[in-house]
């Protein structure tokens, strides 16, 4: 019997060495709060560059429109690279989609949406630019920003969302009239 008793006192003294060693405890916690946290900081830094991304495009429609004032209609090779200049070192210039439309003095201005109701891209990107200088002159701007948190739930996605290859649509419009 003492033989059982003896193990009995050996595995109560182990457990309350066990108890009283605190040692790696810090880092028990953290691995289980790392995963949260790290996807909360991935999440808030992707939404970070996204709005940056958006206001980049959103200037770079607003400075490349006033082509419109300063010369007289310019061509589409022109105002894309112009365009281009301005946004090139967030956005690859190739995707950089840019419509440009024109409307009579009083007409009604149609603006659709760029997302068809399935969630794809269906922006057209045409250029038409005005033969009058009475006309107004809507320009858009889009990008597709392609995500990589959306994998971890935190879904800002508007193009393709719940797939692997979603993105987020980033759109600038400005209408102007040039005279």
């Amino acid at each position: 019997m003492s033989s059982s008793a003896d193990s009995v006192v050996a595995v109560r003294k182990a457990l309350r060495r066990f108890r009283r060693n605190r040692r790696g405890s810090a880092a028990v916690e953290f691995a289980l709060v790392a995963p949260a946290f790290f996807g909360l900081l991935f999440a808030i830094m992707e939404t970070a560059l996204v709005f940056f991304a958006g206001q980049v495009l959103e200037t770079g429609v607003q400075d490349t429109s006033r082509l419109f004032y300063t010369s007289q209609s310019p061509t589409e090779v022109v105002f894309k690279q112009a365009l281009c200049d301005r946004v090139a070192t967030l956005f690859a210039c190739a995707n950089v989609c840019t419509e440009v439309r024109s409307y009579n003095a009083g007409s009604p201005i149609t603006i659709t949406d760029p997302i068809d109701s399935s969630g794809n891209f269906s922006g057209t990107c045409t250029y038409q630019p005005p033969t009058d200088p009475t006309q107004t002159v809507v320009i858009r701007g889009f990008y597709q920003w392609p995500l990589v948190v959306t994998g971890l739930g935190y879904n800002i996605a508007n193009i393709g969302r719940g797939t692997s290859n979603s993105k987020k649509l980033l759109a600038a419009t400005i209408a102007l009239r040039p005279q």
